[in-house]
């Protein structure tokens, strides 16, 4: 299954909104806050590279407050 590990900048205020709509969404395994350069850190997980892919530009980097992403996608 592919995985891919994702960090978010958000809007100031909006982080526990946004951690909260993303334990919500089915192929997220794992959301947390963290400090530093970016707020969130996800873990995404979907049966397929497509899957994952829609996952991520439809259901994560389109919530509102989520200002930009890194995305990395797991090798193993």
């Amino acid at each position: 299954m592919p995985k891919a590990f994702i960090m978010l900048n958000t809007d100031m205020g909006k982080e526990r909104i946004i951690l909260e709509k993303l334990r919500k969404t089915p192929q997220v395994n794992k959301a947390h806050y963290v400090y530093g350069v970016y707020d969130l850190v996800v873990e995404v997980e979907a049966d397929t590279m497509d899957a994952l892919k829609q996952s991520i530009f439809k259901e994560i980097r389109n919530l509102e407050g989520v200002r930009s992403t890194l995305t990395m996608v797991a090798l193993e």
